[in-house]
């Protein structure tokens, strides 16, 4: 599996570790340096490749944001702040992603699946990962059925395994290809290319029967 090679910049050394700490977890990412200020992480950028940069706003000589501006091209960046105020700003820069801290594992699994799907390697850009009964799931797009909400948490069917996540269905909706699933419901998005047949207001795949609102109609025939 190719890898994402990132750079985490953060004056506290707790905040620095504790990124770190999240990336070890994932698969596709590689944590290769530690900065505590833009300098630091300037002097690396200009020998090393990276491909996504964890950035914190507020920090000693120069801010975060200050420093994207000066970036002639940037890798990706996820931000990582205690502030919510700079959020539409950064979005101005190169930034996939905006955390504010504290940041729970969930929230940073959601940003750096987009991130991979964003760089679209070969083999992952349709897989991504789900945290189910404390371990990491992989999962190909190409295998899911679809997906139900369960107020916190979504359902998620796949050809060899039903995966419950603690996770929007909005959330779920941002990851996957969009060209591939269609929202059937408030509570449902199914692969189109799963299904078998629709009857009435009824989507069958296999044993599987979902709903589609009388909202949402027109706009799922016309996906067919």
């Amino acid at each position: 599996m190719k890898q994402l090679n990132c750079l985490i910049i953060d004056d506290e050394p707790i905040a620095r570790e504790g990124i770190q700490s999240y990336c070890n977890e994932i698969p596709f990412l590689n944590v290769v340096a530690l900065c505590k200020n833009v300098l630091q992480a300037n002097h690396y950028l200009h020998k090393n490749e990276i491909d996504l940069i964890f950035l914190d706003i507020n920090m000693p000589i120069l801010s975060g944001i200050d420093w994207l501006k000066g970036l002639k091209k940037s890798p990706s960046v996820i931000m990582t702040t205690a502030y919510k105020e700079y959020a539409l700003q950064s979005f101005t820069y190169n930034v996939l992603d905006y955390l504010v801290k504290p940041i729970s594992f969930k929230r940073f699994l959601q940003a750096v699946n987009k991130v991979n799907s964003y760089h679209g390697h070969k083999d992952e850009r349709n897989m991504l990962f789900l945290k189910s009964e404390r371990q990491l799931k992989k999962i190909h797009t190409k295998d899911i059925l679809f997906a139900e909400s369960m107020q916190n948490y979504i359902k998620v069917v796949t050809s060899n395994e039903t995966i419950v996540t603690h996770i929007s269905l909005k959330s779920f909706k941002d990851l996957v290809p969009e060209d591939h699933f269609i929202q059937t419901h408030k509570s449902y998005i199914v692969s189109k290319y799963k299904v078998d047949k629709i009857v009435e207001n009824q989507i069958i795949i296999g044993d599987y029967k979902i709903p589609i609102s009388v909202r949402l109609k027109k706009i799922v025939l016309s996906k067919f």
